[in-house]
């Protein structure tokens, strides 16, 4: 069968990610599979930038095709903050804990409409000869303190469009499928399936 690596450790991307590329003729590996390849700094300006980094340095020390996401929240009133930094947005080790308190606190007096913003998601593949990328984008609004116990990161703040509920209470099949995690894979998944049959 053949391989595809997800160029992560993050088990909650992994659990996604495998949930939503179930149907492709594909054995799905992760860097939990492959130790020797290095930790990737996430320098880049963008999501992007990113997303191409991770998934070209799996398959440069694998040889394997690779794909990688990056992913942030993007709150209009805070200039697009978190954004690409949404991971350590309180700082280099900081916790998802840390991260949410952080987010609550910059939007403590924020209006209803101030806390508009948008999960978005960058989806990078590499192999030999190949790279290409998409981009999902799931509108929403953050709400004043986390609700549920599903998902991971800034899920237990962010409500997407049409839904009461956060993505934490979400199922997570439907999560996945209006997530932009969900939306990006959706607009790659005829490709893999392509480059895979």
């Amino acid at each position: 069968m053949k391989q595809l690596l997800l160029a992560t450790k993050n088990p909650g991307k992994m659990r996604e990610i495998t949930e939503i590329l179930t149907n492709l003729p594909i054995q799905i590996q992760s860097l939990l599979d492959y130790p020797t390849v290095p930790d990737i700094n996430e320098d880049g300006k963008t999501l992007e930038e990113n997303a191409l980094k991770k998934a070209r340095t799996a398959f440069e020390h694998t040889m394997l095709p690779s794909l990688a996401d990056d992913s942030g929240l993007e709150v209009i009133h805070l200039n697009m903050e978190p954004g690409v930094r949404s991971a350590r947005y309180a700082g280099e080790n900081a916790t998802y804990g840390d991260n949410n308190r952080k987010l609550l606190l910059a939007l403590r007096d924020a209006t209803e409409e101030q806390r508009r913003a948008q999960f978005r998601c960058v989806i990078a593949f590499v192999a030999s000869g190949v790279e290409k990328v998409v981009e999902g984008v799931c509108p929403g609004k953050v709400t004043d303190q986390p609700r549920g116990n599903g998902g991971f990161g800034y899920d237990p703040l962010f409500i997407p469009d049409g839904f009461q509920q956060t993505f934490a209470e979400l199922d997570p099949e439907i999560k996945n499928r209006i997530s932009h995690r969900g939306i990006a894979l959706e607009g790659i998944k005829d490709f893999l399936s392509e480059y895979f049959g």
